[in-house]
């Protein structure tokens, strides 16, 4: 059965590359249940598989960045594709129209797109974007996905908060930061302790607005990356330039001490949106992994590459580990600030980057082993989420990810063995239409009883 309710799409001749092929939103909000399925659905995955990414209402957007945030959710259970939904998040940008301050004439923070990730802490499920503060949805097994509304920690958080937060395994906690693009203090530390209370906020001293999308966590310390990609409101397209001039720098803050000091070493210029994972290696090294951009702005595509702190030397050591285009890398997420041996990270295309093979990629971060899984001409993959099959960290599992195929013009759900992600996969779920090239999301299993 599936229902729909259409809404009306702008046209353009000449869409840019962001609004072109399976990039261009979709014009509606559809519910299905009973989806077919190619292969066997694990009977061990019974939740939510979320994916979030921008879909502007009006069809028209100057930049990826920009457009409303959609919600792709598919609900599997006791082997079964249960349903599929997209939903719009409401925000108030969404209902109301775009606006900068509140009635009180301060920023609106609840004013934003939330399209760039969607997470799960303390219960609540949140959909993100860096620009302002979290929209939360409601994704109970009986509920369609709809929006609750802007979320502040009960008014503690007075900032945006990034689109990448990252939560620790041993003790459960938050962490997070905003940043902000016009006024000091240009950087705030957040941390939620395991409950959802937010117990930790502190601004750090930067120089610049730079455009800080996402971060580290260790067992032992939170790391900033402070690059060269600064706020500039005449900056065509997204509003903020490359000064490579500028430098670069990682910023090292202990977990035990968060209103100390801030410790700052420099690397090479260049941009990061995304990290793989870090981990404390002894008492003064610490290692990240992060899929690194020479330059920002469409002017080189990114490789994994891992950067060795040494902080009894004050010195950073970086290492390009693979050739291949790599994007959206993420590891078990039960190891997060842990040493994980494997990684995987997605290869397809960006916009204006031209076809590319579609590929996941699985690193053995030990071995520095790669192993590919081409999904065939014309079919390209989003981030692919982690579901664990046990409860043991780093143990087997399963990659989820929707997959795009050009020559129909249709998308899949696609379940490859973790362990093993260059066999055909485990299960395809055949989807009713295609989903957008969007940014980040999460297997989301039912909670335990």
């Amino acid at each position: 059965m599936t229902t729909a309710s259409p809404t009306t799409a702008s046209e353009s001749s000449a869409p840019a590359p962001h609004m072109a092929g399976n990039f261009a939103p979709v014009t509606d909000e559809l519910t299905a249940y009973d989806l077919p399925v190619t292969g066997t659905i694990p009977a061990e995955l019974s939740g939510w598989y979320l994916r979030n990414g921008p879909n502007p209402r009006d069809a028209a957007s100057p930049h990826w960045f920009f457009g409303d945030g959609m919600v792709h959710g598919l609900r599997l259970e006791g082997g079964r594709a249960v349903s599929y939904r997209n939903r719009w998040v409401r925000t108030s940008t969404f209902t109301d129209g775009p606006r900068v301050v509140d009635g009180q004439g301060r920023r609106d923070l609840a004013a934003g797109v939330a399209n760039t990730h969607i997470v799960r802490h303390a219960g609540r499920t949140l959909a993100l974007v860096e620009s302002s503060f979290p929209y939360e949805v409601d994704c109970r097994p009986a509920h369609e996905l709809e929006t609750v509304g802007p979320y502040d920690f009960d008014g503690r958080l007075t900032t945006a908060m990034t689109a990448h937060p990252k939560t620790c395994p041993t003790t459960g906690e938050l962490h997070f930061f905003g940043y902000a693009s016009r006024t000091a203090p240009y950087l705030t530390y957040h941390r939620a302790d395991a409950a959802g209370e937010l117990v930790i906020s502190r601004p750090i001293d930067v120089s610049a607005p730079t455009m800080m999308h996402d971060f580290h966590l260790t067992a032992g310390h939170v790391i900033f990356m402070d690059l060269p990609v600064v706020y500039d409101r005449d900056h065509p397209g997204m509003p903020y330039g490359w000064q490579p001039e500028r430098g670069a720098r990682l910023g090292v803050l202990r977990r035990d001490d968060p209103y100390g000091e801030v410790r700052w070493l420099p690397i090479d210029p260049c941009y990061v949106f995304h990290s793989l994972n870090a981990h404390d290696d002894g008492d003064q090294r610490i290692v990240l992994y992060v899929c690194r951009y020479a330059e920002f702005g469409g002017r080189s595509l990114p490789h994994l590459w891992r950067w060795t702190i040494d902080l009894a030397a004050g010195t950073v050591t970086e290492d390009q580990l693979d050739d291949q285009f790599s994007e959206f890398p993420r590891v078990d997420d039960r190891l997060a600030g842990q040493p994980a041996r494997f990684g995987h990270a997605t290869s397809g295309e960006l916009p204006g980057s031209g076809p590319i093979p579609g590929a996941l990629l699985r690193y053995d971060l030990r071995t520095g082993a790669v192993v590919r899984h081409d999904f065939g001409p014309g079919r390209t993959p989003g981030e692919a989420a982690f579901a664990p099959a046990d409860d043991r960290p780093g143990g087997p599992g399963w990659l989820i990810t929707y997959v795009y195929d050009a020559a129909t013009d249709t998308s899949d759900l696609v379940v490859l063995d973790a362990e093993d992600i260059s066999a055909d996969p485990v299960a395809t779920v055949h989807l009713p239409r295609r989903v957008p090239y969007g940014f980040h999301g999460n297997w989301l299993p039912d909670p335990a009883g």
